[in-house]
C-alpha cells in the first residue's frame, strides 16, 4: 500500500482542481493557499482496491466499460481498455448510449 501511495506521489496524482463538488468533500485531505484541493490518496487508494476486486470477480473483461468525457484521461482510458479487454468510451459520447439498444456501440 506505501508504495503504491508513493507512485500515486510521485505521478501527482493527489492533485484536484480548484472546484470541489460536494460528493468529493469526503475525499479532500485539504486546500492549498492558491485553493487547489489536495486529494486523500489513502482514501483513494481504497476504492481503487475494491474497483479491483470487482473488476477481477468479472468473467468476461469485455462487459467492462471504462468512461470519460475529459480530454486528459482519454489515453489512461484508452491504455487501461487496452491491456484488460475492457470496452473503452473516452471523449464525448452520445445520451442513450448505455441505454438505447438501436445504438451501434450498445
Amino acid at each position: 500500500k506505501e508504495e503504491d501511495i508513493q507512485m500515486m506521489l510521485v505521478c501527482k496524482t493527489h492533485l484536484g482542481t480548484r472546484n470541489a463538488d460536494h460528493r468529493m468533500k469526503r475525499y479532500v485531505f485539504r486546500r492549498t493557499n492558491e485553493g487547489i484541493h489536495i486529494v486523500h490518496l489513502g482514501k483513494c487508494w481504497e476504492k481503487i482496491m475494491v474497483a479491483a476486486r470487482i473488476m477481477v470477480a468479472i468473467e468476461n473483461p469485455s462487459d467492462i466499460l471504462v468512461a470519460s468525457q475529459r480530454p486528459y484521461a482519454s489515453r489512461a482510458v484508452l491504455k487501461f481498455s487496452q491491456y484488460t479487454g475492457a470496452t473503452s468510451l473516452a471523449g464525448r459520447w452520445m445520451p442513450g448510449t448505455l441505454t438505447n439498444q438501436i445504438t451501434s456501440k450498445y
